[in-house]
């Protein structure tokens, strides 16, 4: 049979089959993915086949199908192992908030290259807009303008007070959307407000580290009722780059690769090379100073937690 895997549990899948009827499957074998070394092979996304044991209602995946693309990141703290977040996505939403917990541009640049890299379109989601005050919005405008200066949606939304959701209803509809954001931005109270009656349980927010406590534990994919999926992830506090070589980062930054015919070597890291047209532009303010420290940061490895 085939089907559709719609949650994670670690060792087991929950398979949604052809015949509108949900499995948990395990996978058969060792069952790893020519070239890619990730701890989880399967992914919330992924279509499978997949055969039923004998005696029982639980299946055993046998086959992968090939993706169409994912969203994937090392992680810090697994030995600097990969995982797959989610496979096979129309686009991804970053939902971002400025403080409760604070959500930083560096880890906005990261999520936003990583999509680049896989063909992703991206979108930010800004949630808790019934939070600021007037220092707070005025924040929230100069992160928006950075990211739409070059091509990127944002979205103000309230998920406690139900702003803007009809709005994020349109953008979601028919199409296979993830949700991925610090633990404590409000993903499982923003999707409630999309989702009335699902009653996902959402979190508190830690007062010692102003961070959040993890309510989602395992990715799963929820069907949205006026049409396509949505793909709920357990919240991220750091999002390391996996598989994009030093030398190609720079496409996977939109202004960057806008302008690099224009660099003197064809081989410019923009780094510090003469008559690079890509740090001409951050000294002009043509490309904003915080996109090109998380380049740069990303371009020498460091692995940060912001």
């Amino acid at each position: 049979m085939q089907g559709l895997i719609i949650k994670s549990t670690g060792s087991w899948y929950q398979v949604h089959a052809e015949n509108g009827l949900d499995y948990d499957c395990r996978i058969k074998g060792k069952f790893r993915i020519q070239g890619i070394q990730t701890t989880n092979p399967v992914a919330v996304g992924d279509r499978v086949e997949f055969e039923l044991e004998p005696n029982s209602e639980n299946g055993i995946i046998n086959k992968l199908h090939d993706r169409r693309n994912y969203i994937i990141r090392k992680s810090i703290n697994l030995s600097k192992q990969a995982q797959i977040i989610a496979a096979n996505l129309d686009q991804a939403f970053l939902v971002v908030t400025l403080a409760s917990p604070r959500t930083s541009l560096g880890f906005i640049d990261r999520f936003l290259a990583t999509a680049e890299a896989y063909d992703i379109p991206a979108v930010l989601i800004f949630n808790k807009l019934d939070l600021f005050n007037e220092d707070g919005l005025e924040v929230l405008e100069m992160y928006k303008n950075i990211y739409e200066n070059i091509g990127y949606p944002c979205y103000s939304v309230s998920a406690l007070e139900g702003t803007n959701i009809p709005l994020i209803e349109s953008l979601l509809k028919d199409k296979t959307t993830l949700f991925s954001g610090h633990s404590g931005v409000g993903k499982s109270s923003l999707i409630n407000a999309l989702l009335p009656g699902r009653s996902i349980k959402t979190g508190e927010i830690s007062e010692s580290s102003d961070k959040g406590q993890h309510t989602t534990t395992f990715a799963e994919m929820h069907t949205l009722p006026f049409g396509g999926y949505l793909i709920d992830t357990p919240g991220i506090r750091e999002l390391g780059i996996y598989d994009i070589k030093p030398e190609e980062l720079g496409h996977y930054f939109r202004e960057m690769r806008a302008m690099m015919n224009q660099c003197r070597f064809n081989n410019c890291r923009h780094v510090n090379e003469p008559g690079c047209a890509v740090i001409k532009a951050v000294e002009s303010g043509d490309i904003e100073i915080s996109r090109y420290e998380s380049y740069l940061s990303i371009y020498n490895g460091n692995e940060t937690r912001a």
